[in-house]
């Protein structure tokens, strides 16, 4: 008869018990499960996202690596000027402004219109019906796609539109005292923007469509400049060679970005994951090492007798091991699928945060979040148990037994 054995044998004698505890480990080690997702989601999640753009380096006018509402002055030559680079394989301006859409009902609906010079795959975004922005705008106002726009899907909703249908789109410049005529133009596609926010609707155009828009004579600034990088050369050789075309401007490679994030953006996420984490291990402790405090005292004359029988202190030490084992381990299982679904839960909650891109995911799952949850509960079972072993190996066997005789 082995140590697991009895233990298992005690676990079922004490079976309402034993539910309730396995119920409590759940809930615990939901909640450590699903901090320790946090620990690391959201940096993992932001990297991903920068990887689908299918551009590894990004050029901005000031510090940080937010988009910047300063734009690169020159900014055509000087895409023209690194994408000579040996360093560089290609180049991509984008230039951000606000304007509003009118619906069928004349309503206006406040827009962020989003003017690029490079579209196809492996950009930051994904087209559902439709076609792409054409890679050239063409050379005439008459042409139908003069001002060709993706537009999100939700917008398409709100607003009732399908590709081949005529949005017009009115910009809404900062400094211009009169508002400018709307412009008609034509949706090509439907399409979801990787950094889209549930509080904003994106719509996507060329740098010539933009231009129209806007009513500028010259789209020659850009909010952010993206660069990929030669495959044989990496993001941080194609790094140095931008600085050194235009040091005044700020050049960050995506691993760049994503440590700065990191150590900025994601400090307040970290620290509630790390002090949650230690509440979850504590309480898990403590839940496990009274439930076997209790049951040892309860079974005190039990296990006087089986020491009297010849049983030694190490094999009911290791019978309490093990039932600390089957509790938390049992209850560990538990909390996985249990943890996934309220990290679900959790994640659409924290996403309509504004400034959240939908894409972008607080919990995402990862093998070493399992490995680590584990763990530590196997350690939190190892030291709960420390208590009720030495409880028991200090236990006197004659005096216990009597007082249940008498008793």
């Amino acid at each position: 008869m082995t140590s697991a054995w009895l233990a298992w044998r005690t676990v079922q004698r004490y079976r309402a018990r034993t539910i309730l505890a396995l119920i409590g480990v759940a809930a615990i080690g939901a909640l450590l499960f699903d901090m320790l997702l946090l620990a690391h989601g959201l940096v993992d999640s932001f990297a991903d996202l920068l990887s689908h753009t299918g551009y590894d380096v990004r050029v901005l006018s000031t510090d940080g690596v937010s988009m910047s509402r300063a734009p690169i002055p020159h900014a055509e030559e000087f895409a023209a000027a690194i994408e000579r680079l040996p360093e560089v394989e290609s180049v991509a301006r984008l230039r951000i402004e606000r304007a509003t859409a009118t619906a069928e009902d004349g309503s206006d609906v406040g827009v962020v219109l989003i003017g690029t010079t490079h579209s196809g795959a492996r950009v930051a975004w994904t087209i559902f019906k439709g076609a792409d922005l054409p890679v050239a705008s063409p050379s005439t106002k008459a042409d139908a796609a003069w001002c060709p726009v993706l537009v999100g899907r939700t917008l398409a909703t709100q607003l009732n539109v399908q590709p081949g249908a005529t949005l017009p789109i009115r910009a809404m410049l900062s400094g211009h005292q009169s508002a400018l005529p709307a412009v008609n133009c034509r949706v090509v596609g439907i399409a979801d923007s990787l950094f889209a926010t549930a509080d904003e609707y994106d719509v996507m155009t060329t740098m010539d469509g933009l231009r129209e828009v806007t009513g500028e004579t010259t789209t020659n600034a850009a909010d952010l400049v993206l660069v990929k990088a030669r495959p044989e050369a990496g993001p941080a050789a194609a790094v140095r060679a931008i600085a050194a075309v235009r040091p005044d401007l700020r050049v960050y490679s995506n691993e760049d970005v994503v440590a700065q994030f990191n150590q900025n953006g994601f400090t307040y996420f970290r620290q509630i994951s790390i002090v949650l984490s230690s509440i979850t291990i504590v309480f898990t402790f403590l839940l496990v090492a009274t439930i076997l405090t209790v049951s040892t005292n309860q079974r005190l004359g039990e296990i006087a007798a089986l020491r009297a029988l010849g049983i030694g202190r190490p094999r009911i030490a290791s019978t309490l091991l093990w039932e600390s084992v089957l509790i938390v381990g049992g209850g560990g299982l538990l909390a996985l699928p249990l943890g996934g679904v309220v990290a679900m839960a959790l994640d659409r909650i924290l996403k309509q945060m504004p400034g959240v891109p939908d894409a972008l995911h607080f919990f995402v799952f990862e093998p070493r979040a399992v490995v680590l949850h584990l763990a530590l509960l196997s350690i939190t079972a190892i030291i709960a148990a420390g208590y009720p072993v030495w409880l028991t190996a200090r236990l006197p066997i004659a005096s216990t037994l009597r007082r249940e005789v008498v008793g």
